[in-house]
């Protein structure tokens, strides 16, 4: 300790001929690290009452050993100079040292330099300190968000940086780009001083699969003969991609010209890379293949928008993407704040280096989707592509889809992820050269999963699959083959009007359209439960199983989702119940959190739902096999930061949690709730290990509490079933009730419940027995 305080003075003597700055930055970022094998007690090492702040946590795999990057202000020091004294001369009533949990653990205290602030995958860190690149600076909030980000900038500015016009804000943190190298950054104490977390910034995969017109005008013209256009009052698919031409015959009724926006007038409206016109004819069709090889009429039941997030194939590196983002959803909604929109985004980072962690453009996604600019007033649904999988890697199907992850910022948890499967096998013309890589049914080779994210704390994905096309191989290349990817439209209609284009961008742009068209069907329905409907209205194709189950345990299914979400969604089943299936939808509110006067926040509301199935019924069916299906979806609002690493203590993504549990038989509703509010605890506490769940569901407790969509099958026998009869909502930790200063505990939620239960051929039709009850079915508080 004797050693750090004489670096203090050191840096501030420092800080001090670098030049004079405003009131409030003085102070020194000290780093912490721990004995190999041993875990920094990190919430300790923040005071409030000093304003030491806690900056970011690290674990390095290697050595098993823990970072803490912490700032002290000026001339407070003396805290840790404190808790050492302690430690030295008074004894707990236990005869331990004083602050040992604390202290223990620590084996050097030194000044933060710059490794200390590096958060990202050390892999991406440019071996060259003098490479001038674009990087991720994360500024705490400190003083007052305006403050610290003015002196940063000053500094910035004095150093003869360049940085990002556009700002991302997050409860605690603000997120800017920064033109530099990491020799000119290191040297820079005073700047080092603003930061919390420093990241590489993120390019993004823009893929465009140029192949030659499969089909001709005349197939065009007579479709377009078929063809109904939606009325100027429909839901519209937003696409944000690289712009859309509308001058194509087959979009142009579909999308007006005062419907086409850009995040830069300097780039223009045209599509002049291609892809977000061949997702314009995808969000519109879906594959083309059908309905201009058909003579059926087809009526369009929703429109287009565009907004240009991409200027072209170069992508972007000045500006965060979290913030172009923003501002692209934000043009739309304030010239038209009257149409609903399903946002639709098939732009992804290059990499998978996250592994599931939060960045700002995931949080970011996650911000728009629970609309907290606009305080939560208008939740969005987000569909993102889960991004591509190395094509040079794709001969080694199916373990390449297993090591390479989802892309930023498809982990965000409140957009629909969307990978991609495929039923394209037939290579046409025949070549005996070559053979489809996935079997129909099965994973696309183009799809991403989170195979390889080993953190709980983050979401399963993706939610879904969507038809994404296949690829060709002979043995030993990957080819992209025409017969084996989905027809659309093409972006330069004067020299032809068809192309074909695959993988998740495809695969995305097909999820959209289905929620576009479950929400004109329901239009009264929230994003909440457009994604919920869609997700329960999924299964695994036989062959998927065959190739990502490789046993019916409750890891293998872990296993199943991670790489294939929830399977393949089906329309018919999302908008209607078939004669052996009954679906009960709940839309409800719910005040997770309260505070009575100064103490710590608690947990507040549950809520009880009584599930109406015919139990005379389904104990005459005994025991034939009955599918119970559960899905719950909500929004987070997101606190991206320290909580990244998955601390399921004080420093949560998430606001708040929301867990799903259902009755067990002869267990009334006091027992019920009694087990509920002690699993509660246990999970606020860290002892709940997923002991005693039931057996019959497929994922369990502790697999499916992920993220802020959860769904589960419970299979067992119709009597089992009978005996079933309530469902509990109920809250979980998150930064609402931990972060205090922040006054969130009191606000109230929102969640979407879809359960269904589904038998095997039966001359028993559910739903007549108990249609009267779905009417009065409502939400009970206990």
């Amino acid at each position: 300790m004797a050693s750090a305080v004489q670096l203090q003075r050191e840096a501030s003597e420092r800080q001090m001929r670098q030049g004079d700055r405003p009131d409030g930055g003085y102070g020194l970022q000290i780093e912490f690290r721990s004995e190999p094998g041993y875990a920094l007690a990190f919430e300790g090492l923040a005071r409030g009452a000093q304003r030491i702040e806690l900056m970011n946590l690290r674990h390095d795999p290697a050595t098993n050993t823990d970072f803490a990057t912490v700032f002290v202000p000026d001339g407070q020091l003396k805290a840790f100079e404190n808790l050492v004294r302690q430690y030295l001369e008074v004894e707990t009533s236990k005869g331990s040292p004083r602050n040992a949990p604390l202290l223990n653990p620590i084996q050097e205290i030194r000044v933060a330099a710059f490794n200390a602030l590096w958060t990202d995958d050390p892999a991406v860190l440019p071996p060259d300190e003098n490479e001038t690149i674009w990087w991720e600076f994360w500024l705490p909030i400190r003083d007052g968000r305006e403050a610290v980000l003015n002196r940063f900038k000053s500094v910035a500015e004095a150093c003869g940086f360049h940085t990002s016009e556009k700002v991302l804000k997050f409860p605690e943190r603000t997120v800017l780009n920064v033109y530099a190298s990491r020799a000119a950054i290191t040297r820079s104490l005073l700047l080092l001083n603003e930061v919390a977390e420093i990241r590489r910034a993120k390019d993004t995969a823009e893929f465009f699969d140029a192949l030659a017109p499969l089909e001709q005008r005349e197939w065009v013209e007579n479709l377009l003969e078929r063809t109904t256009p939606a009325g100027d009052d429909s839901i519209r698919v937003c696409l944000l991609d690289t712009g859309v031409n509308r001058g194509h015959p087959l979009l142009a009724q579909h999308i007006d010209a005062n419907d086409l926006y850009t995040v830069d007038a300097n780039w223009g409206l045209a599509d002049t890379t291609g892809h977000g016109t061949e997702l314009a004819g995808i969000a519109l069709y879906g594959d083309l293949f059908d309905p201009l090889s058909g003579q059926s009429p087809i009526s369009i039941e929703h429109r287009l928008e565009s907004v240009k997030l991409l200027p072209a194939a170069q992508g972007n590196q000045k500006e965060p993407y979290g913030a172009l983002m923003i501002d692209a959803v934000t043009q739309p909604d304030t010239a038209k704040p009257e149409v609903r929109r399903v946002y639709s985004m098939a732009i992804t980072s290059l990499d998978y280096r996250d592994r599931g962690r939060p960045s700002a453009w995931s949080a970011a996604v996650d911000e728009l989707a629970s609309d907290v600019l606009g305080e939560r007033a208008n939740p969005r649904l987000i569909v993102v592509s889960a991004g591509n999988a190395d094509k040079n890697q794709a001969t080694l199907y199916p373990h390449n889809t297993t090591t390479d992850g989802i892309h930023d910022p498809a982990q965000a948890w409140n957009a629909l992820c969307v990978g991609a499967y495929t039923q394209k096998v037939t290579i046409d013309p025949p070549n005996p050269g070559l053979r489809p890589i996935a079997a129909a049914g099965s994973l696309s080779p183009y799809s991403t999963t989170s195979g390889t994210w080993t953190n709980s704390a983050w979401p399963l994905k993706p939610d879904v699959v969507f038809e994404g096309g296949n690829l060709a191989t002979d043995g030993h290349t990957a080819y992209t083959e025409p017969c084996l990817s989905l027809v659309t439209t093409a972006h330069e209609p004067e020299r032809r009007l068809l192309t074909t284009t695959s993988a998740t961008s495809a695969a995305s742009a097909l999820a959209a359209r289905m929620a576009a068209q479950v929400s004109t069907n329901y239009p009264q329905f929230w994003p909440e439960t457009v994604r919920a409907l869609i997700v329960h209205s999924a299964e695994w194709p036989d062959r998927m199983r065959q190739d990502f189950l490789a046993a019916g345990t409750k890891a293998g299914y872990e296993n199943l989702v991670k790489h294939c979400g929830f399977g393949v969604p089906d329309l018919s089943r999302a908008l209607w119940s078939a004669g052996d299936s009954l679906t009960m939808i709940v839309e409800d509110h719910l005040r997770p959190f309260m505070r009575q006067g100064t103490k710590p926040p608690t947990a507040r509301d549950m809520h009880l739902h009584l599930l109406p199935w015919p139990q005379e019924e389904l104990l005459n069916l005994g025991n034939i096999e009955v599918e119970m299906r559960v899905t719950l979806s909500y929004f987070v609002e997101p606190n991206p930061g320290i909580a990244e690493r998955g601390i399921k203590g004080r420093y949560r993504y998430e606001s708040h949690g929301l867990r799903f549990d259902v009755s067990r038989p002869n267990e009334d509703r006091d027992q019920f709730r009694q087990r509920i509010n002690k699993r509660a605890r246990d999970e606020e506490e860290g002892g709940y290990q997923g002991g005693g769940s039931d057996p019959n569901w497929l994922l369990g407790t502790q697999t499916r509490h992920r993220g802020s969509l959860h769904s589960d099958i419970w299979r067992g026998t119709a009597a089992e079933l009978a005996g079933r009869g309530m469902l509990g909502i109920y809250p979980a930790l998150g930064w609402w009730k931990t972060l205090v200063k922040q006054q969130r505990y009191d606000d109230t939620v929102r969640y979407s419940l879809v359960v269904s239960i589904k038998t095997q051929q039966t001359d028993i039709d559910l739903y007549a027995a108990v249609e009267t009850l779905i009417e009065a079915q409502v939400a009970v508080l206990v």
